[in-house]
């Protein structure tokens, strides 16, 4: 199997892996505001980390597409 179909596989499994930790933490995230004891400074930190999340799912989507000058 060449190198290119390996890395593609494995960075189709990586997204996959990272969108389904982006909505877990959607839920998490949900579930936790709705309580009015909940730990503010640890909210604010599992929303910080899907954010990142976010962002690192929008840069292996963007590396997904090909150049169109290529």
């Amino acid at each position: 199997m060449s190198k290119v179909i390996i890395d593609k596989r494995r960075s189709s499994e990586r997204l996959q892996q990272l969108r389904i930790e982006h909505q877990d933490l959607d839920e998490v995230i949900s579930r936790l505001s709705l309580d009015p004891y909940v730990d503010q400074v640890m909210l604010r930190r599992l929303k910080k980390r899907k954010l990142m999340l976010k962002d690192m799912i929008a840069r292996f989507e963007s590396d997904r597409i090909p150049d169109l000058n290529a």
